[in-house]
């Protein structure tokens, strides 16, 4: 991001206008993005008597499927960014990715856009959300920021291999990074080529250098905060990944109280610090003595925040209807184990024996194309709070 870009996106929060009131049942959510997020927040909206309004630029977007309105343009098209604004009273996004642009011209447009802006341009740099993690006093993996081959040999000189070379934007589901393997003793021209290799796999883009961890486990917090400031945090889910993606989520996670009161206090401090309204996910890796390091954050819903859907009587889209539509938030308590797996590609095929299986709860998200690597849908299975845990979780 430039220094234009950054002034522009903060002359846009400070410019962000209040919520004007409580937008009540039979008012209208606009949602930037089409996607199982997008759907699944409609869904959530329709159980509380909101309508939602799904803009996405692909026709064959999941979340038209169950919203009351949509419409189909590009991010940056302003006729029908007016159109949008002018039809909704609120506005928020399902993913990160959105430009920058398109949350600054709906605030100029007189949109109340939630989360904000200042949160959107810190989750879309890397390298800035490290420095803002840093910055309120919580721990991140090793990093250094990389402009050219040269701050790459600085870095992997100050982090040492095994390291993972990543694009400081647009990047999600293990895209736009890359691992630079540990260093067995390669000769100087190995060296040079797995530099040169790991350069070119991201793009020679500005990216941001960071060490490897060793970790216990991965978990998350998935977190909401009101128009009004009140806060409420879900139980840790335990978080298993794939080839860069989630896999499986295990609520609750088998950690200490106090590793998971600690990263409850870390996302709630976010959410203070980034003026958040809506539901966040935060991502830890879990260090063996019990102490927690900020991964990453998403500024929305989260897929290891799935589970909520049925085992919470609130769920995280509820959640952050209710914190966008500025409704008191629900109780995020639990009151259900629960097991969540993605179902990757082909595997959505295996929906009819997931419908016959007792206390497994499917959710299908409506896309076409079920190819490699792609979220089809999810399963949770549901056990008594308090159950011992099956082998395989």
């Amino acid at each position: 991001m430039t220094e234009r870009d950054g002034a522009a996106t903060e002359q846009a929060r400070s410019a962000l206008k209040p919520l004007r009131a409580c937008v009540p049942p039979g008012g209208a959510i606009g949602v930037l993005g089409g996607g199982q997020l997008g759907r699944m927040l409609s869904i959530a909206a329709a159980r509380l008597g909101l309508k939602t309004h799904v803009f996405a630029p692909e026709e064959n977007s999941p979340a038209f499927d169950v919203c009351a309105a949509r419409t189909i343009a590009a991010y940056d098209e302003p006729a029908a960014l007016e159109r949008f604004a002018a039809a909704v009273d609120a506005v928020t996004y399902e993913f990160e990715n959105i430009p920058a642009e398109t949350v600054e011209r709906l605030v100029d447009l007189g949109a109340w856009v939630a989360p904000g802006a200042k949160a959107l341009a810190v989750a879309q740099d890397r390298l800035r959300e490290k420095e803002f993690v840093n910055a309120i006093g919580a721990r991140t993996a090793p990093y250094h920021a990389v402009d050219d081959l040269a701050s790459l040999e600085v870095g992997l000189k100050k982090i040492g291999r095994p390291a993972i070379l990543k694009t400081r934007r647009f990047g999600y589901d293990g895209k736009g990074q890359t691992v630079i393997p540990a260093d067995n003793g390669d000769l100087r021209l190995a060296w040079e080529e797995a530099k040169r290799k790991a350069w070119e796999e991201i793009g020679a883009r500005p990216s941001i250098l960071e060490g490897f961890i060793d970790f216990a486990c991965e978990i998350s917090v998935i977190g909401a905060r009101g128009a009004e400031g009140d806060i409420a945090l879900y139980d840790p889910p335990e978080n298993r990944h794939q080839g860069g993606i989630l896999r499986t989520s295990i609520a609750p996670a088998s950690i200490s109280e106090e590793t998971a009161d600690e990263a409850r206090r870390i996302t709630a401090k976010m959410l203070s610090e980034l003026d958040y309204v809506g539901v966040i996910g935060v991502e830890f890796f879990v260090l063996k003595d019990g102490a927690v390091l900020v991964n990453e954050f998403a500024p929305r819903v989260h897929n290891s925040g799935h589970w909520t859907l049925d085992a919470c009587a609130v769920s995280q889209f509820e959640q952050h209807i209710r914190a966008v539509a500025g409704w008191p938030l629900g109780d995020p308590a639990r009151h259900s184990d629960a097991v969540m797996e993605n179902l990757i590609g082909a595997e959505v095929d295996s929906w009819r024996e997931c419908a016959r299986t007792r206390q497994l709860c499917l959710h299908i998200y409506g896309k076409d194309d079920p190819h490699p690597g792609r979220k089809m849908g999810h399963v949770t299975q549901l056990k008594p709070r308090g159950s011992p845990r099956s082998p395989q979780a």
